[in-house]
């Protein structure tokens, strides 16, 4: 039985953010996803990864993450192989080096989600096979190709679009969501505490892809900053690994959060409401809005795995 073939111009290359990628690249990746949304609603049946396997490392905890790489490449003849840090020596008794040159003569790729950015990059450097990072501190580049597609699923359009991050906006999730937006000329603000705004580095990262593509990146703490928004997006108040700091968070983002009144405040009955989930109703977002017709997380958690199996096709 021989593999489907799937042609990509990216072949062997890694994800690891979106900087180095060009808005035609992830354009063509974002097409391969819509296609394979279809064939998947459409009960066809591929084997485009036959014989192929996939490292699937987790620092961290997951369900979209994890589901969606693993039912993605096993429903496409491949085999992932799960591993946590209790069961792989990755940074303690190994380093990450050794490791990256172990599991790339095993694999024909890897995925990483975990803390630090540096060791997805070490991973990549060493290997010698695709690395995808499926969420570090700094970026969570899977999830935002998600959150594209599903604003371009509901909207028709991308360039013009104007979606505010509400909350935490130091997180991998607003800084992540900066680079595509600019990348696609989606206008970008954040409405966040002076004490949480996204680091000056990001910013300077994502200045000249905005000013290429027309879009604008406004950081606020004042509520104006929502009106116009066709996206309100929120994320958990406290990060895995920041469990210490809940009260002192739960305190400073209450009034960020998204609310009845902050889906007004856009102006726009149009506005939906997004979220990468799992989300923590009654803190960074309402039961109300989450539960209401405005709401398309569930949209965009299907989109997880369309968008990481077109992602996998592309690199693998």
């Amino acid at each position: 039985m021989k593999a489907e073939k799937f042609k990509s111009p990216f072949k062997g290359r890694s994800l690891l953010n979106w900087i180095d990628w060009k808005k035609e690249e992830i354009e063509w990746i974002l097409d391969k996803a819509f296609l394979v949304k279809k064939q998947s609603h459409d009960g066809e049946v591929h084997q485009r990864f036959l014989g192929k396997t996939i490292a699937l490392i987790f620092e961290k905890r997951s369900t979209r993450t994890r589901s969606s790489f693993e039912t993605a490449f096993g429903e496409e003849g491949g085999h992932p192989v799960f591993m946590s840090t209790d069961d792989i020596q990755l940074g303690g008794k190994e380093s990450v080096e050794d490791t990256a040159r172990v599991l790339g003569r095993m694999f024909s790729a890897i995925e990483f989600r975990g803390f630090k950015q540096e060791h997805v990059e070490l991973l990549a450097k060493h290997s010698g096979v695709p690395v995808i990072n499926g969420l570090t501190d700094s970026f969570h580049p899977t999830q935002v190709l998600a959150d594209i597609m599903t604003l371009k699923e509901q909207f028709g359009t991308l360039k013009g679009l104007s979606v505010c991050f509400c909350g935490d906006g130091r997180n991998n999730m607003a800084r992540s969501l900066m680079l595509i937006c600019a990348k696609f000329g989606i206008n970008f603000s954040i409405f966040a505490p002076k004490e949480l705004s996204p680091d000056e580095e990001i910013i300077k990262i994502c200045t000249p892809f905005a000013k290429e593509s027309g879009a604008s990146i406004t950081i606020s703490d004042e509520i104006s900053v929502v009106k116009g928004a066709d996206c309100l997006y929120t994320d958990v108040w406290v990060s895995m690994g920041e469990e210490t700091l809940k009260d002192e968070r739960t305190k400073l983002l209450q009034p960020y959060q998204v609310n009845r009144e902050l889906m007004a405040a856009t102006g726009k009955s149009s506005t939906i409401f997004l979220h990468c989930l799992p989300a923590v109703k009654g803190q960074e977002v309402t039961e109300e809005v989450f539960e209401s017709s405005a709401s398309r997380v569930f949209d965009q958690a299907e989109n997880r795995k369309h968008t990481i199996k077109a992602i996998m096709l592309a690199l693998i």
